[in-house]
């Protein structure tokens, strides 16, 4: 399992973002054993997911990028609202996306784009039925009601192809969530995620190009220290 600088790093691979015990911070040890999903991102207006579904993705977002030294937890930085607002646009409506079939089976092949007929706000809305329906049965308790290490567990279990699911494959469908983490983690926060910029100043990105590029030259090899501004900034 990766650290926090290890997500960073893992661009569209899928990682969790806990490291090892011996590397885990004491702000970590003294979640391990309380509900993943304690945060109040799903209190905000809900554009496309039901609050049950919000507050599945609190859990998982939330494992993905646990609070700590570096950044609020992702729930807290608005990653939920980022994929709420995606999957209830045009994204989720599938609207660049060919849906007419014929849909080929999974065959390990690359190049041919989604062969699902579902668009990615059905696709994410069946996953997470899905998988809390199995881990329901499987565990006795929701997603969202998971203690961060058996949640952590089950992840790994996803990802590790351990788990099958009815209609979707687990794994894409993992995948996918944590493509949408990281978007909205990282994203600009006009989009609703990075709130308080904080992926941003994190790993010290300034935001907008035109507001620095004037400064290239006179901090060519040293570290450019800013505050970083978004599209909002602008208006």
């Amino acid at each position: 399992m990766l650290d926090r600088r290890g997500f960073i790093a893992s661009g569209g691979v899928l990682a969790l973002t806990r490291g090892e015990a011996a590397a885990a911070t004491a702000a970590e040890a003294a979640t391990k054993d309380s509900p993943a999903a304690t945060s109040d991102a799903t209190a905000g207006p809900l554009y496309a997911l039901t609050p049950s579904e919000a507050e599945f993705l609190v859990a998982v977002v939330d494992a993905f990028i646990p609070a700590d030294d570096l950044s609020p937890s992702g729930s807290d930085c608005g990653v939920v609202a980022f994929i709420d607002q995606q999957l209830a646009g045009a994204y989720g409506a599938g609207a660049r996306l060919y849906q007419d079939g014929p849909f080929q089976p999974d065959n390990g092949q690359l190049g041919f784009g989604s062969q699902s007929p579902l668009t990615p706000l059905a696709f994410i809305r069946l996953g997470i039925a899905e998988l809390d329906a199995w881990v329901v049965a499987q565990r006795g308790a929701q997603v969202s009601q998971l203690p961060m290490p058996a949640l952590e567990a089950l992840l790994l279990e996803v990802e590790g192809g351990k788990v099958a699911l009815p209609r979707i494959d687990a794994r894409a469908f993992l995948a996918a969530l944590l493509q949408l983490s990281m978007e909205g983690f990282f994203s600009d926060p006009i989009y609703g995620g990075n709130r308080g910029k904080a992926s941003w100043r994190m790993i010290g990105y300034p935001g907008l190009p035109a507001t620095y590029a004037k400064a290239i030259k006179e901090h060519r090899g040293r570290r450019y220290i800013a505050e970083p501004r978004s599209i909002a900034d602008f208006l």
